[in-house]
């Protein structure tokens, strides 16, 4: 097994298949001067706008960056954004041949207003998040079987707009229950009983509290919380991530205490992205869980001092 010291050197080269909710962060970003004399609201005067992947598609961005190989799954519509998005992956080296089309559907993305200092104004989300049936359902989980039959971990992203049914879930659990690898899921409350069987599940302390039914305010009660919703979902290992008091992991072979690493915090958009990341290839690379939370504890520490989402290489990690 791969342990801390050349940990982030056997990164590279393990695929991994994210199965989820594929997003664009679109970034209008301009100067603040007045208030309009409309309305009680600030005019942004245009300067610039950039594309950023976002959801599972910058799950699959931190993964590229960490030197991992990675294959998509999702739903994307037949418009100018989902062109945008696979362009973006091909870029980075991402397969996107398991990306479904769907004419009725808008490819999900995120319009953020900001201002040259990094303030947000506004957001806009364009979206249809209704659950995936039918023919794309069944299209997305061909895809997987089909698609596993290489990976080394499985990943699902579930940001709750329709990519992860409970077909789809159940499908990318039983693949990696067939190919033996760890399959990590980065939830959401209402689909809490789609996970049953899955390796790690990554709750924030927010979704912790809300399947748990109980308040999390120190390490012990965060504890409790993680045996708690392991036993509710029906996984191996909880990892329950805790912004500032850093992340709780319970697990068959034991329990951590993970405190914060971060110096600076600029923006915390993503870092669950990158957690989960970071985490999934480890286990990919044969890294311990322990040693594997540890690394994504402080890939969430250097990834909270960028703005938007964004991403952490091996060679950040290893300095």
């Amino acid at each position: 097994m791969i342990g801390p010291p050349d940990l982030p050197a056997g990164l590279a080269g393990r695929l991994v298949l994210i199965i989820g909710d594929l997003m664009l962060d679109h970034f209008v970003i301009g100067r603040v001067d007045r208030i309009s004399p409309e309305a009680p609201v600030p005019v942004v005067r245009f300067d610039h706008e950039e594309y950023r992947l976002g959801g599972a598609a910058n799950v699959a961005h931190n993964v590229a960056a960490l030197g991992g190989r990675v294959e998509v799954i999702g739903v994307a519509g037949d418009d100018a954004d989902a062109g945008r998005m696979r362009e973006a992956l091909g870029r980075l080296g991402v397969g996107t041949s398991g990306i479904v089309t769907d004419a009725g559907r808008r490819t999900t993305r995120k319009l953020r207003v900001v201002t040259t200092r990094n303030q947000q104004v506004a957001r806009i989300d364009y979206e249809d998040d209704g659950e995936v049936d039918g023919d794309v359902e069944t299209a997305m989980i061909e895809r997987i079987t089909r698609l596993a039959v290489s990976a080394d971990a499985i990943l699902v992203s579930d940001y709750l707009k329709g990519a992860v049914s409970r077909g789809v879930a159940a499908g990318a659990i039983a693949a990696a229950t067939h190919r033996r690898i760890p399959v990590l899921i980065d939830p959401k409350v209402p689909h809490v009983d789609y996970y049953r069987g899955a390796t790690l599940i990554t709750p924030n302390h927010h979704e912790a509290e809300a399947v748990t039914h109980m308040r999390i305010r120190t390490g012990e009660e965060a504890f409790t919380a993680a045996r708690r919703f392991r036993e509710r979902a029906g996984c191996d290992a909880v990892l329950i991530t805790r912004g500032e008091h850093g992340m709780t992991l319970h697990a068959r072979e034991g329990d951590a205490e993970l405190p914060a690493e971060a110096r600076e915090v600029a923006d915390v958009t993503g870092a669950g992205d990158t957690v989960i990341a970071t985490i999934t290839l480890a286990l990919a690379a044969g890294a311990p869980l322990v040693d594997a939370a540890r690394l994504a504890n402080r890939a969430a520490g250097i990834v909270v001092g960028k703005f938007g989402p964004a991403t952490v290489t091996a060679a950040e990690l290893r300095e």
